[in-house]
């Protein structure tokens, strides 16, 4: 039996620091400029936001495979500030399998204070004990350092690497698959 998934209302969580929120119209301009920035994206096999009304587009977007059951998509923001600093989510959740793969962005201004760090534990949290995933993957480029660390410290598996799997922009592109097992 595969996971029934229902995000009525939106699961808004909560950490020490930070408020993980749905993405609202209001976000558009700050995730605009994220998904815009190449020094953000050159890990993520995306095309880059030309305009707001890029964002706008994959924010509805995230509505729609929220409401799907197939997506859920949190905007990572300060308590204190309310200004969009990142995003996580689950995507391609195979609700056959009781998995999901984690997926997530935030701004360089932030890397390397715990940021993503507080964020990833609560959402894994929520994987685990709300929606009831069995196991959660991470695809990422190997060239993404950082986020290996981010995944092995929290005690991420890696499974395979995958050799010129993504065709993206005229290059093939190498991917690194992490998983993480419910504990028993």
């Amino acid at each position: 039996m595969g996971l029934n998934l229902n995000y009525k209302p939106f699961p808004e969580l909560s950490t020490k620091q930070l408020e993980l929120t749905a993405l609202s119209e209001s976000d558009a301009e700050d995730l605009h400029k994220m998904r815009a920035d190449v020094n953000i994206m050159r890990y993520i096999p995306r095309t880059l936001s030309e305009k707001v009304e890029d964002a706008l587009a994959l924010i509805h977007k995230s509505h729609e495979l929220l409401e799907e059951g197939n997506n859920i998509t949190w905007a990572i923001k300060f308590k204190e500030e309310k200004r969009l600093i990142g995003t996580i989510g689950f995507y391609r959740i195979q609700k056959e399998n009781h998995r999901g793969e984690v997926g997530y962005m935030l701004h360089p201004e932030f890397h390397g204070k715990g940021i993503m760090q507080e964020a990833l534990e609560e959402v894994l949290n929520y994987g685990f004990n709300t929606i009831n995933f069995h196991s959660i993957e991470a695809v990422i480029d190997p060239h993404n350092v950082a986020s290996e660390k981010l995944l092995v410290r929290n005690n991420f598996i890696k499974e395979g690497h995958f050799k010129e799997n993504c065709f993206f922009e005229g290059k093939y592109l190498d991917s690194a698959v992490y998983s993480l097992m419910r504990k028993c």
